[in-house]
């Protein structure tokens, strides 16, 4: 049954990431504490193997067709690197009810802003004729890409959720690259953030294995079949999902624990 569970999920997670460039991470955790079974401290350093090698396949066709912006990658991925190492740090200090409780209100803050998604593109670092000039970029990139590393570390979340909003609606970039510059940041913080955690932790490897592989499956379809897709209906039908999940968590953490 355990085993039936991590291939569905598995699915779902790849299929999400590789569709809107993140969000499907932020189910992650839940699935593998309330599904699967497992405790908040194994449950995030799986999730981002998870993630990390999820995000990763599904950025492969994104760089053959040059869908990545680099520059951008790199700040947010020099300023998140760090900002994981803190997180990690501080969660491994909270209890497990705390944890909980502070990552459904990631989830509620993440549903609703993909609620609030209207699909308009920013002008801050775009330069007419010239597409996206990165140096104007960089004072926002870099607290962005902070907050983004410290939720990874803290929370075991791909962050995608912030990166796809924080590279359209604050720097203007087109969303196709948006995805798939997210992927790569996504893949390098969780890469960043799994081994801060993996220091005496029990992780249970064929059930992260099975996830693993089904999140690449997810992924790859979601690539082959994305340009098909209305994401953004797609989208507002996920943030119902993780209000609802989150909705559980906070209910399960306050009143069923």
């Amino acid at each position: 049954m355990t085993i039936t569970l991590a291939l569905s999920f598995g699915v779902i997670v790849g299929v999400l990431l590789g569709l809107l460039g993140g969000g499907g991470s932020i189910l992650a955790v839940p699935i593998l504490v309330y599904a699967i079974g497992f405790d908040v401290g194994q449950a995030i350093p799986a999730s981002l193997i998870v993630i990390a090698v999820a995000s990763a396949v599904g950025a492969v066709p994104k760089v053959r067709t040059k869908q990545v912006q680099w520059r951008l990658a790199a700040i947010f991925a020099a300023a998140g690197i760090p900002a994981t190492y803190i997180g990690s740090t501080i969660g491994k200090q909270l209890p497990q009810p705390a944890v909980m409780t502070g990552f459904a209100l990631v989830m509620i803050a993440a549903g609703l802003r993909m609620l609030r998604e209207t699909g308009d593109t920013g002008t801050a670092c775009k330069v007419e004729d010239q597409g996206i000039n990165w140096r104007r970029c960089v004072p926002r990139s870099i607290p962005a890409g902070f907050v983004v590393g410290l939720l990874t570390g803290l929370f075991g979340v791909g962050g995608g959720f912030l990166i796809v909003p924080a590279l359209v609606l604050l720097l203007g970039v087109d969303m196709p690259i948006a995805i798939g510059t997210s992927l790569v940041i996504i893949t390098v913080n969780s890469t960043a953030g799994l081994l801060t955690h993996l220091n005496g932790v029990d992780i249970n490897w064929s059930i992260t294995a099975v996830f693993v592989g089904t999140a690449i499956v997810g992924s790859l379809l979601a690539a082959h079949f994305g340009a098909k897709v209305d994401t953004r209906r797609l989208q507002h039908w996920f943030a119902y999902l993780v209000l609802a999940v989150a909705t559980y968590v906070v209910i399960d953490t306050a009143f069923l624990r």
